[in-house]
């Protein structure tokens, strides 16, 4: 067999290097760092103000120099928002690609600017912006699919709904309990843990370079504050080694809002099969068969249930990254970044699309309350109102549990009307919680990206000065 010929060495910004190892170590960054190219823009455009102002001799930037820089990298910028800006499998990542972008256009000037930091904290950086970025848009689609819910459950919360356990029917229940309850398991759990991740997230890694520092003044409490950052993450190693971490914690948070939605949709295809018929499903929000012309498919809700396993799988993957990673920078983190991505996109959609289908959500009055025709599921209610009349409760379970027919014929609406305490069905205030939350989430977000927007606006023009 004839010797292939060793490949020419390809040049790169950093050197040459084979094409296969290029190919193989840049991977998909050329097209998942086009995401990342407008928030590198801004953590380029912090370390160069900050660079600017730092009391060294011979200045590293005037005034005068950093402004044409952030005037260049506003352009770049709009370019990335525009989806035009070019990443070159030589440049390898976004942050060479606006390094090269930067030197052509201002020659020295644009090689300087990597001065006192490192890929490392460039990546990082930029990832955590993109991040809490995600989180703002996940919060706020939780809240409108919380939102979603609350209206169904609200229109309807004293509409009787069999509660079940184990699928099988246990106790009066309502619409209104049905729908608050996913709407108060995304805002009193799974806000909070998205809350916990936008926390961890909005802590600056940028100036601890390659996690060990630099022998220069750098005021890396400044660069945190011109990224609207809450602060910076002090040890430098600790900065370094938050890679990969701090998008995996946000994962974790999206698996459990994924998991709640799994669970809804769950329950959308049960309820709103013809055995139920407790809901229909809008029909917009169903797909047909090729074959079966009278099929309506609970497709979107089935998908939510696939996609939910994937994103619990895309947090395990991030953790099983890390583990056993040694500390300091290791290519691996790498792979973190398309895993992070995946899972926003597909929790986002997911949050999305389920707040539309819940809007056009119809229930079916006479389904639901022929549910009831079953007497074993007014079995407890009655039990306990023997306890009231003075009887000891397992007395009263056997007597009720040995003459099941004796139920037959009660009425589901009078049986939830007696139901009054907190967070039973004919609670006044059943959603109350839940609506505060929702507030609370919504204006959290908006004072948190109120400061993100104003960092941004204030560090690079929206409109780029030509």
């Amino acid at each position: 067999m004839k010797a292939t010929a060793p490949a020419k060495n390809a040049k790169t910004v950093v050197g040459a290097i084979d094409p296969d190892v290029l190919a193989f170590t840049v991977g998909q960054d050329p097209v998942l760092d086009r995401r990342l190219a407008e928030w590198d823009c801004y953590g380029t455009a912090a370390h160069v103000t900050m660079l600017s102002r730092m009391k060294y001799k011979p200045r590293l930037f005037s005034k005068e120099e950093c402004a044409a820089v952030l005037r260049e990298l506003a352009k770049i910028r709009d370019r990335a928002r525009a989806g035009t800006f070019e990443i070159t499998e030589e440049d390898q990542d976004c942050h060479l690609a606006i390094e090269r972008n930067l030197t052509e256009r201002l020659g020295d000037l644009g090689k300087r600017v990597h001065t006192g930091r490192s890929r490392n904290d460039q990546s990082a950086t930029a990832m955590r912006l993109f991040v809490r970025d995600q989180l703002f848009g996940t919060i706020r689609e939780t809240v409108a699919l919380a939102a979603a819910l609350v209206k169904f459950g609200k229109r309807h919360r004293k509409l009787p709904m069999v509660g079940r356990t184990h699928l099988q029917p246990a106790m009066p229940s309502s619409v209104g309990v049905w729908a608050g309850a996913y709407a108060e398991e995304l805002m009193l759990d799974d806000w909070q843990y998205l809350d916990a991740a936008l926390g961890s997230v909005n802590q600056s890694p940028l100036g601890s370079a390659a996690s060990y520092g630099v022998p220069l003044p750098i005021d890396r409490e400044l660069t945190a504050d011109l990224l609207g950052f809450h602060g910076a993450v002090v040890n430098v190693l600790a900065a370094g080694n938050s890679r990969g971490k701090a998008e995996a914690g946000a994962l974790a948070a999206l698996a459990q809002v994924m998991v709640t939605l799994s669970r809804l949709a769950q329950d959308l295809i049960l309820f709103s099969m013809p055995e139920f018929g407790y809901f229909s499903l809008p029909k917009e929000f169903c797909t047909g068969s090729s074959i079966m012309p009278q099929k309506y498919n609970p497709d979107v809700c089935e998908l939510v249930r696939s996609k939910a396993a994937q994103v619990c799988g895309l947090s395990a993957t991030a953790n099983a990254i890390l583990v056993g990673m040694p500390g300091g920078y290791n290519r691996d983190l790498q792979d973190t970044k398309k895993i992070a991505m995946e899972a926003f996109d597909t929790t986002r959609a997911s949050l999305r699309i389920l707040a539309r289908l819940v809007g056009g959500l119809k229930p079916h009055p006479d389904r639901l309350r022929a549910a009831f025709a079953d007497p074993g599921v007014f079995a407890t209610d009655r039990a306990l109102e023997l306890v009231a009349g003075g009887m000891p409760f397992r007395d009263a379970y056997h007597q009720v549990r040995d003459h099941l027919e004796d139920l037959r014929g009660m009425d589901p609406d009078e049986a939830i009307a007696k139901k009054t305490h907190w967070g039973a069905p004919c609670d006044p205030g059943l959603f109350e919680q839940t609506e505060s939350f929702m507030e609370l989430a919504l204006d959290r977000c908006r004072d948190e990206g109120g400061i993100a927007a104003r960092a941004f606006r204030k560090l690079l023009p929206e409109t780029a000065k030509r």
